[in-house]
């Protein structure tokens, strides 16, 4: 199988999917009005800046941001990580689908990321053999995307909540052939009201057959995602002194 370079002539770009929803429901008034998730400081280190970091670290040159909610607080990382940002007009309206959609043009070999996940050890390479979606084992009951694979590790289903299964967490790689194939499935449907709140993993569930990723196994650990206050709290003590002011300000409303 042939490399996909992300340096030299093929050069791989990378996409920061600024989520178009704010997910810290769970962290109201004080700091998600203040702060979008992305740009919260975990452990001494900003999340997207930490990820830019090992984006750079890897080799990759080329960076995108793509921006909705609050936009205007991540225009600084234009001047210090020279990366490119780009507005996603859609983001009221429409789910995650619309950033991809928002740089479709810019889509080759390019890494997708959720610019609020964390990654304990820098999970990035300049050079991939094959298109991918991350995952990690997930232990009993789980509402998560579960996929099977056949026997060399292609995707061949994924849906949506299961047990004792590997399922979708972090970042996906894709390589130009699925792009391109990507970007005209998603072109079609875009107008269709019926897509307006698609994930943009469910146009890839709905194509299996024209799309194809595999699975890259991460152990325990690696891939982090804070879905709520004491998640957080338990990875970085000093959110602690707030959690229970916050807790109550939710119980309130």
């Amino acid at each position: 199988m042939n490399l996909n370079p992300a340096i030299g002539k093929e050069i791989m770009k990378l996409l920061l999917r600024i989520k178009s929803t704010m997910q810290l429901s769970w962290l109201p008034g004080l700091l998600s009005e203040i702060t979008p998730k992305a740009l919260l400081k975990v452990k001494g280190e900003i999340m997207i800046e930490r990820q830019i970091r090992q984006l750079r670290d890897a080799g990759i040159p080329d960076i995108y941001v793509v921006v909705g909610y609050k936009k205007e607080m991540f225009y600084y990382l234009e001047e210090k990580y020279d990366v490119h940002i780009i507005e996603n007009p859609d983001y009221t309206t429409r789910n995650n689908h619309s950033s991809i959609y928002a740089v479709r043009q810019y889509l080759g070999n390019t890494y997708i990321c959720s610019a609020d996940n964390y990654f304990m050890e820098n999970v990035f390479d300049a050079y991939v053999y094959e298109p991918y979606y991350s995952a990690v084992y997930m232990k009993g009951e789980t509402d998560e995307y579960c996929l099977s694979t056949n026997f060399n590790g292609k995707i061949t289903h994924v849906k949506i909540g299961g047990a004792n299964a590997w399922c979708m967490m972090g970042h996906s790689y894709w390589n130009r052939e699925f792009s391109q194939k990507y970007v005209q499935l998603l072109e079609a449907a875009y107008p269709l009201p019926e897509t307006r709140d698609m994930y943009w993993e469910s146009l890839y569930m709905q194509n299996l057959d024209q799309l194809t990723l595999y699975i890259r196994k991460y152990p325990d650990g690696i891939i982090r995602e804070f879905d709520n206050l004491d998640e957080l709290c338990l990875f970085d003590t000093s959110y602690i002194p707030y959690r229970d002011s916050l807790k109550k300000e939710i119980s309130s409303e």
